[in-house]
């Protein structure tokens, strides 16, 4: 599974992409933001508040509640504005 982090996200976990294992237990995007907020203070202080993070399922948007399953690619962003 892809990981892209976007914007503050980036900074805050010290990444910009990763490659993991899809855990056992991670079967939501929300599933797998509770488990990336146990990864370390980085990755909790990105991650606590989820109304100002997006996230992409294989570049589509998708709810938190979304399915993922192994060879997704999932991005994490703050909401775009135009202008």
């Amino acid at each position: 599974m892809k990981l892209l982090y976007f914007a503050w996200l980036r900074t805050r976990t010290g990444l910009g992409e990763e490659e993991i294992a899809l855990p056992q237990d991670v079967r939501t995007v929300r599933d797998l933001v509770d488990w990336l907020r146990q990864r370390g203070p980085g990755f909790s202080a990105a991650f606590e508040n989820m109304k100002v993070v997006r996230a992409a399922v294989n570049q589509s948007y998708v709810q938190l509640d979304h399915p993922v399953s192994e060879g997704d690619e999932i991005a994490f962003f703050p909401p775009v504005t135009g202008g």
